[in-house]
């Protein structure tokens, strides 16, 4: 198997000092980043550019994704003072681009998204007023709920579809791959009434999970009929070697995440990031320039 399988060269990573892990804690205390919780290879790299991944609603989500290494379980209800303290935090960091996601709450009856649009305005609150991207989950596929989302106007809507619709029962069970795509396309068709279409969609896919090349070809083509703009793609990494998480089925060579981006620019989207150490939220405020 691939995960007992020295790790290639292509995937060493920046170690993370003590020091600035310190330091961004102290900035970051009452938080949750998803670089901390989803232990992200990137984190050495981001904390050392003095940037994170805001994570709200908590530290344990609602559902139990196996590819993913954030705790489950049963959430407290959303704290009422995490939108000013994370508007606080960015302004503390200087973050001209600020990312913010989220656990999934099935519990509340808009998944949270209320929740989201007050993180927005707090964000845009500040000055300098720094540009939002929010990752968020699906929603249920509440169409109010992403309306709500949407009507706080971030500069960029993610939701990643993960992985090929063959695989989600195994890697996302509680997912559903046509609803993550209805989801996409509801805030590309919002975009489109925006002036000038400000608000590029975006969404990420990882590989290495047992996936074929042609498939996630497919998986691209059903994104960008969905209005998606910006696309990532990136190796899936098994977070612990035992319990929940899924396998990983090869390190996926970097000349496939080559063919992927040619593809992907073929198929006319704008932005697009796909190499193995490739996240979501990796670099993202280059994908605004």
């Amino acid at each position: 198997m691939a995960g007992k399988q020295a790790k290639p060269s292509w995937l060493r990573v920046k170690a993370l000092s003590p020091e600035k892990r310190a330091e961004m804690a102290t900035l970051l205390a009452g938080l949750h980043t998803v670089c901390e919780e989803a232990n992200c290879p990137n984190i050495g790299e981001c904390y050392g550019r003095g940037t994170a991944t805001f994570m709200i609603l908590g530290g344990l989500c609602t559902r139990c994704c196996r590819f993913c290494a954030v705790a489950h379980g049963t959430p407290a209800p959303p704290d009422p003072e995490e939108p000013k303290r994370v508007a606080q935090a960015a302004h503390s960091l200087k973050l001209k681009h600020v990312v913010v996601t989220s656990v999934t709450r099935d519990d509340l009856p808009d998944g949270g998204a209320e929740h989201f649009a007050k993180v927005i305005r707090s964000l845009h609150a500040l000055d300098p007023k720094p540009t939002v991207e929010v990752l968020v989950p699906d929603l249920l596929g509440n169409i109010a709920a992403v309306d709500t989302v949407l009507a706080a106007k971030p500069e960029i809507f993610n939701h990643n579809v993960e992985t090929v619709p063959r695989l989600y029962a195994d890697v996302r069970p509680h997912a559903d791959f046509a609803r993550s795509i209805g989801v996409l396309a509801q805030a590309s068709e919002y975009a489109s009434t925006q002036p000038g279409r400000g608000m590029p969609v975006k969404s990420g896919l990882m590989v290495g999970l047992g996936e074929s090349f042609e498939e996630v070809i497919v998986a691209m083509g059903d994104l960008r009929e969905a209005g998606v703009d910006i696309v990532t793609i990136g190796q899936y990494l098994r977070p612990a070697l035992v319990g929940r998480h899924i396998e990983m089925a090869r390190y996926v060579e970097p000349a496939e995440f080559d063919a992927y981006a040619d593809a992907a620019r073929a198929m006319g989207f704008a932005g697009v990031a796909s190499s193995p150490l490739v996240r979501s939220s990796y670099h993202a405020e280059e994908q605004l320039s």
